[in-house]
């Protein structure tokens, strides 16, 4: 069944619900970080990301090693990540 122009229309129209802004973003803090994802602490945060009022957490998925870097301020939220190939480590395990 073709639509009416009418009901055409309405659907072209947007809805006030949708029209709004997208509400603010939440940060992925340290303290969600800590209850949700099993980790490894670092005493420091490899090289590329090591910096001043900032602490790294490792997890390890599949064949990689994933960094997580937070903030040592305010509420600790995640300012960095990055991932390696696992196999880096055979290195350093010898």
């Amino acid at each position: 069944m073709p639509l009416r122009p009418s009901l055409l229309f309405a659907t072209l129209l947007p809805l006030p619900a949708l029209a709004q802004e997208a509400p603010p973003t939440l940060p992925f803090t340290y303290a969600m970080f800590e209850e949700s994802v099993p980790h490894v602490d670092l005493d420091v945060c490899p090289v590329p990301l090591d910096g001043p009022d900032r602490f790294c957490r490792m997890t390890s998925q599949l064949a990689t090693l994933n960094v997580f870097v937070f903030s040592d301020q305010g509420d600790q939220p995640l300012i960095a990540y990055r991932s390696w190939p696992a196999e880096l480590l055979a290195g350093l395990m010898d």
